[in-house]
């Protein structure tokens, strides 16, 4: 698997990955890795970045963009 990234287990969980999320900011400059979330669904935990300040365990919604 020699090139492939290993994304780290979940420490809350332990079952689940903690998977790399990117999004765009006001300006349209891409956000690389702005939120990192569990895959395991019953777990939810995710670790966020918003206006430079980190925040964990906020409920994750879909958003209507």
């Amino acid at each position: 698997m020699s090139g492939m990234l290993e994304w780290p287990t979940c420490q809350k969980c332990s079952d689940g990955t903690l998977i790399p999320l990117s999004d765009y900011g006001r300006d349209g400059a891409p956000i690389t890795y702005k939120a990192w979330v569990c895959t395991n669904p019953e777990c939810g935990f995710n670790l966020r970045i918003d206006n430079g300040e980190i925040s964990f365990g906020r409920v994750i919604t879909q958003s209507s963009k």
